[in-house]
């Protein structure tokens, strides 16, 4: 037969312990924290594989720098080669666009993660009295690994790429092709511009449209579902 006793200890023990929260941080940055630490094995597989998609982000930036510098120093090494190779260099950096924006969203899944663990884990290790950043971020994150979902849509993602990298890499295709067609060009504009048989009047709008199509996704007021606190404008207010 069991001992009252003991199944009273047992109903004690359970009340007085500590919600789970509570000592979720505790003990993760001591000195004498062994390497096995589920949680930080967790953080540091997650970190890689943040890292990684960021390098495979920053390899695919580094090919459309590539495709342009080498456009741009064949577009002006000769008055008579066509001008339109720019726009085939623009065509190709939006295809780069397209191909970066669709790793992002994998890169943001990870870093979301990331996120999550640093700010209701370690902060929460590091300094207990300012309480989690979200009280139910064990139950979202649990549901994350169940079912991994992509957090942000891919007009976010290229959004976020046009404005960190490639609205910069259009605007310098965008001047370095009214300069071909208005000072290189052996006929004046709009002439200059036509392709085939299509006007350079055409051909110009064509182009500035589609500039301004990628200025307006880039730029237009958004609330940003994307984990980046390096967004905000007050990056030294701590310091």
């Amino acid at each position: 037969m069991s001992d009252p006793e003991d199944e009273t200890r047992g109903e004690t023990d359970e009340d007085d312990a500590p919600p789970p929260d509570s000592t979720v941080g505790k003990g993760l940055l001591d000195a004498e924290m062994g390497p096995s630490s589920s949680m930080a094995h967790l953080y540091r597989g997650e970190i890689h594989r943040m890292t990684l998609w960021r390098e495979r982000l920053d390899q695919t930036t580094n090919w459309a720098v590539i495709v342009i510098a080498a456009i741009l120093t064949w577009a002006f090494s000769s008055a008579g080669n066509p001008h339109y190779v720019v726009l085939v260099g623009a065509a190709v950096v939006s295809l780069f666009l397209f191909v970066e924006a669709h790793r992002y969203r994998a890169y943001d899944v990870w870093r979301s993660r990331v996120r999550t663990l640093q700010e209701n884990v370690f902060a929460y290790g590091l300094d207990p009295s300012k309480g989690l950043v979200d009280e139910n971020w064990r139950a979202r994150l649990a549901d994350d690994y169940r079912t991994p979902t992509l957090k942000i849509t891919a007009e976010e993602a290229v959004a976020h790429r046009l404005r960190r990298v490639y609205l910069p890499l259009f605007t310098v295709l965008l001047a370095a092709w009214v300069i071909r067609v208005v000072a290189f060009a052996l006929r004046p504009w709009p002439a200059s511009a036509a392709i085939g048989r299509i006007p350079g009047l055409a051909v110009t709008g064509v182009v500035f449209l589609a500039y301004l199509a990628a200025a307006v996704v880039a730029l237009r007021p958004r609330t940003w579902h994307a984990r980046d606190e390096l967004r905000t404008e007050n990056l030294r207010r701590y310091r």
